[in-house]
Parts: C-alpha cells; sequence; structure tokens
C-alpha cells in the first residue's frame, strides 16, 4: 500500500480540509537528528510544530531537552501547562507579557529572554516597573551569526543581532550584570545561511558551488568567532547553555566545542523547503488534503482553497507542494488560490469529484495556522486528533 492508500484510508471519515501528521515519519526524522546531534541535546524549535501534544510527544523521546519559542506570551502559556526550560529565541516588546513573566516566579525559573542591546534591558525595566515583589529575569544574549565577506560588501544570513564580536558579547553580558533583576544564563547564534538554506538547490551549477563555498568559509569563521564570544563572556559570568544550528546544519554545529546544544524544528515535519541538503534525507510527516471540486479539462481538476503561502521573499519556493498523487503542477498564471487552485498533469486524468489531493507546506509549522487540529496517523490508522495552537485558541504573531 502506497502512502497516498494509507493517508486516504486512514482518514476516510474525515472531509477535507484537514492536516496530518505521520508518526512514523516524525518518528524517523527524530531519530536522524538525534543520530545528527550525536550526543549533544537538541532543543524543539515550537513555531516549526505549533502543537502542544506533539511538543510533549517529541519531548518524550530521548535526545530532546527545553523549547526553543518564538514569543514571550507562547512561552507563558506553555509553562502554565508544564513545559520548562523554555528560551523565548527573539527579544520582545510586549510591556503585558513581560509584567506576567516578572510577577511569575515559577514562569520566570523557567523561560529565558534573548537579548541583543542594553535597550532591551531599558524596556523590560519600565515594563515592570509595577511588579512588586519582582522575579529575576533570565537572559540569552543573541549573537549574529551571519557571515561577512569582501570588507563588508557580501553578507549572507538573517539580519538579527548587532553583537558580532567577543567584546560586544562580553559588554553587554557585564551590563545584565550590574542591572539588578537580571542574569545572563546563555548564548545563542542562528547560523540562517548554513541551516536554513539548502546546499543542493534545484538551480544551476554555479550557484549551488557559490552556496557550499560560502557555506564552508562561513562554517570555519563561526567555530572561531563563536568560540571566541563564548570564552569572553565566561569571563564575565557562568553560562548554563551556548545553543546554535537548526535542522540544516545539526551535524556540523555539534562539532564546535563551544557548542553545548543544538536547535531544531523544521526536521520533525519535513516541509518541502528541506528537500534540498546533501547531509540529510527526511521524511515528509506533515500534510494537508485538499478537495476536488472541478474537473476544467481532462488533464486538469480545481482543489478547494490551497493558498497557503509559507513566509520569505515571494516566489514559487513559497507555495505548497501537490505532492500525492505525484505529477500534478500548478497552472502558471494561477498558482495557489484563496478559494480554488488548479492542478495540472497527466495525475489529473485519474482524479474524480471528491477525491483528495495531498500537498506539503514549503516551511513547517506555518501550516498549522491554517487548521484548528493535526490527525495523527500510524500506518494507515487514525490513531488521534490533536489540536494546533490555533485549535486551543492560541495565536502568538
Amino acid at each position: 500500500m502506497d502512502d497516498r492508500q494509507r493517508y486516504d484510508r486512514a482518514t476516510a471519515v474525515l472531509e477535507p480540509p484537514f492536516a496530518i501528521l505521520d508518526l512514523a515519519a516524525m518518528r524517523a526524522n527524530a531519530a536522524d537528528l538525534v543520530r545528527r546531534a550525536a550526543g549533544k541535546p537538541i532543543r524543539v524549535a515550537s513555531k516549526s510544530v505549533r502543537s502542544r501534544p506533539v511538543l510533549e510527544r517529541i519531548l518524550a523521546m530521548d535526545g530532546f531537552r527545553g523549547i526553543m519559542a518564538f514569543t514571550l506570551p507562547e512561552a507563558l502559556w506553555l509553562a502554565s501547562h508544564g513545559f520548562t526550560d523554555i528560551l523565548v529565541a527573539y527579544p520582545t516588546a510586549d510591556r503585558h507579557a513581560l509584567a506576567e513573566l516578572a510577577g511569575d516566579e515559577n514562569a520566570a525559573r523557567h523561560i529565558t529572554l534573548a537579548i541583543d542591546s542594553t535597550a532591551h534591558l531599558d524596556f523590560t525595566e519600565a515594563a515592570v516597573a509595577g511588579v512588586s515583589p519582582r522575579a529575576e529575569i533570565r537572559t540569552c544574549i543573541d549573537i549574529d551569526a551571519g557571515y561577512i565577506a569582501f570588507g563588508g560588501k557580501f553578507r549572507a544570513g538573517v539580519l538579527r543581532s548587532p553583537i558580532r564580536e567577543p567584546d560586544e558579547a562580553a559588554d553587554l553580558a557585564a551590563a545584565v550584570a550590574k542591572r539588578p533583576g537580571f542574569r545572563v544564563a546563555g548564548l545563542m547564534a542562528y547560523e540562517a545561511q548554513i541551516a536554513g538554506l539548502g546546499d543542493d538547490p534545484p538551480a544551476n551549477a554555479a550557484y549551488t558551488r557559490a552556496v557550499r563555498i560560502m557555506q564552508a568559509r562561513s562554517a570555519r569563521d563561526l567555530i572561531l568567532r563563536r568560540g571566541r564570544i563564548v570564552n569572553a563572556v565566561r569571563q564575565i559570568t557562568d553560562l548554563e547553555f551556548v545553543n546554535g544550528g537548526g535542522t540544516g546544519s545539526v551535524e556540523r554545529t555539534v562539532r564546535e566545542k563551544a557548542i553545548t546544544e543544538v536547535a531544531a524544528g523544521s526536521g520533525f515535519f519535513h516541509p518541502r523547503l528541506f528537500d534540498f541538503y546533501r547531509r540529510f534525507t527526511g521524511h515528509p510527516a506533515a500534510l494537508f488534503a485538499l478537495p476536488v471540486v472541478r474537473r476544467p479539462s481532462v488533464d486538469t481538476v480545481t482543489v478547494l482553497g490551497g493558498g497557503y503561502l509559507a513566509s520569505g521573499t515571494p516566489g514559487q519556493s513559497r507555495l505548497p507542494q501537490p505532492y500525492l498523487p505525484a505529477g500534478l503542477h500548478y497552472a502558471r498564471d494561477e498558482g495557489a488560490g484563496e478559494v480554488q487552485t488548479p492542478l495540472l498533469g497527466q495525475a489529473a486524468q485519474d482524479l474524480r469529484i471528491g477525491d483528495r489531493v495531498w500537498f506539503r507546506h514549503a516551511k513547517a509549522g506555518e501550516m498549522c495556522e491554517r487548521f484548528d487540529a493535526l490527525h495523527l496517523i500510524d500506518g494507515d490508522t487514525l490513531v488521534e486528533s490533536v489540536p494546533t495552537y490555533r485549535g486551543e485558541g492560541r495565536t502568538f504573531l
């Protein structure tokens, strides 16, 4: 029985649109992440999962420890449900959430906030000024892991922190140490130009070679620079953790002695954008089904909805992938639509009204913003339906 038959059989009682999670595929992906991490713990990036019960399943597996959250309200909510060791990996400017954190000793014990300047400390102090008694706030210094070459004329990587050099990180750590009610718990640096950029893209050979050269040089730069930054900060304060990497760079990042843990999230679901890496091969685990509602021609069908575009630079790479049956593609002048999506190809000839077409999202957790539930499939059996964040009435962005 192929995957399409399994999914159709397992979900026969459901009416599309809906989303599924193939548990066997997710377990295989998780096991491969643990193998690649070579003994270092993996912090689970919640933005790539966005389902509390699924996070619980992942953290129950060996090799995973802690959450990398994307907002402070999310972290507070997770802490209220028993999650611990939560790193909010993006700075917050939410005054109400900061006041709630400062007034909750238990939450403050388990939540760490990313900062990259004293302005974050100033903002937080103002937000919690009326809180008494006030819990100590744990911070994590976010380091710029981007790659810069040719005297600054070339840059690869996301625009995040202004902190790049050891002295800058040490100065910020010292500033935190001087502020009553704050302390540095860790450091983090996300090398998006390696972890989030496939080194085997469907592009011309020259571009692929350029990506690989850039990534190799960036990795060498990070080994030295991140190590020096960690040493400089350790002269100021103890560190509980040094976090780095992501799904696409796990085996590279763990080689650095300075790194105590890596992050991963997309690797559990293995969305479309993660097909283009040489170092690992994942199993598509999260999919959504849309029903066929029209047959405009013999080799064309139309499905309901489908315009679930991923964030990032607009383009074909941000569209969901028509996955099963294989061989379908978008109409060039329509793409993925808000209400309906035409799909072309020989595979359309065998589809009838009411049949399902299975899609993969370009990214991982963003799919869950479209659906209230993930239906968990094991083999050809629907074993459980669990809520997404949206299904629990939680929207954190």
